[in-house]
């Protein structure tokens, strides 16, 4: 799960302790919540996708709790409000990684290849719109 990074031994040396993997990124008065994401629906590809969303107020990390291979898809931005679909990339998780989409990444919502597929999630949880949702002019195949 964590090879190639840093450790140190906690509770009488029974355990390896892979300290702050990730960080979160939460604005305002909101905090760091963790969820479960489960994907009941499996994707297949190839596909096609509509649309992306990012969340301007905080990260958001997935970790696949039944190491499941899933979709990622992201764009940067073209400018403040737009994704550049042009330059829009996806990848295939091997299951055993996590990711962590930092605020106001643009992003398609999880997509996995089995189903039910359950994630614990890191996101922020707080008042005031934290979901932008960019709709494509025409939809995009999705080969990987």
């Amino acid at each position: 799960c964590c090879d190639g990074h840093d450790f140190f031994h906690i509770n009488d040396a029974h355990t390896e302790r892979y300290h702050a993997l990730v960080e979160t990124e939460i604005e305002g008065e909101a905090k760091a919540g963790i969820s479960i994401f489960r994907n009941i629906k499996a994707s297949v590809l190839p596909m096609e996708i509509s649309m992306l969303e990012r969340h301007p107020k905080g990260s958001q990390a997935f970790i696949p709790l039944q190491q499941q291979k899933f979709l990622i898809i992201v764009a940067p931005a073209l400018d403040e409000n737009t994704p550049d679909i042009s330059k829009l990339c996806a990848f295939v998780s091997d299951g055993k990684q996590s990711i962590n989409y930092r605020a106001g990444t643009w992003h398609h919502p999880l997509l996995t290849f089995e189903a039910p597929s359950d994630f614990a999630v890191v996101d922020r949880i707080g008042g005031g719109a934290n979901c932008d949702v960019f709709q494509f002019p025409e939809a995009i195949k999705i080969t990987v």
